[in-house]
């Protein structure tokens, strides 16, 4: 419970190197979460170079730049966004991509079951993200998760040269932390809890 309670998304880092056997450990608690038919569709792609992160945070930004266009978001206010963002992940100790794939899911003839397969593995590389993180704050390293890539998923694949049945779900960054940042606001078990029916306080 105390590692739970205390983990924080941490989105300023130390100019720090982590080590990669500190990585190899946290990938490793990441892949013992549950999975539909324990196919584990997760994959994990780890970014150490600082130019490969650069060039990922640069094609990411010019995407969004161009949904914020689109939203009519004001031009410097769309600059100074994409600019934090490439600041932001370029300069990240680590990058980790975590993505899926159906190889090893169910094969539905008909879209409906097909889409809740697609679901089931998005919520197992969930579970394992959240492995990930709990790990890393374990391990004395801070951590944040952003889905970015989903809003980019063919640019992140272009980028690291990804196949083409892996898709980017969520990006984490990873480092020692340089801040500590209070806990946010939680909702009161009454507010989010029902017992044996819907509106009936547990």
């Amino acid at each position: 419970m105390r590692i739970i309670r205390d983990r924080r998304s941490i989105r300023k880092y130390l100019s720090k190197n982590v080590p990669q056997e500190i990585i190899a450990r946290i990938i490793d608690a990441a892949r013992w979460a549950p999975s539909a038919h324990n196919a584990q569709p997760w994959r994990f792609l780890i970014i150490f170079d600082p130019e490969v992160k650069r060039r990922l945070a640069e094609a990411m930004a010019s995407d969004w730049l161009k949904d914020l266009e689109r939203d009519s978001v004001p031009q410097e206010e769309a600059k100074r966004l994409t600019e934090e963002s490439i600041k932001r992940f370029s300069e990240a100790p680590v990058l980790i991509v975590a993505a899926i794939t159906m190889r090893e899911m169910y094969r539905y003839p008909d879209r409906r079951r097909q889409r809740f397969e697609h679901l089931m593995a998005t919520q197992s590389l969930a579970a394992a993200i959240q492995n990930l993180l709990l790990a890393a704050h374990a391990e004395g390293l801070g951590a944040c998760w952003f889905c970015a890539p989903l809003f980019c998923q063919e640019t992140v694949r272009r980028v690291l040269g990804m196949p083409r049945d892996v898709e980017p779900q969520a990006l984490i960054t990873i480092g020692y932390p340089a801040e500590r940042p209070e806990p946010p606001p939680r909702k009161p078990l009454k507010e989010i809890t029902f017992k044996n029916y819907w509106g009936v306080s547990l």
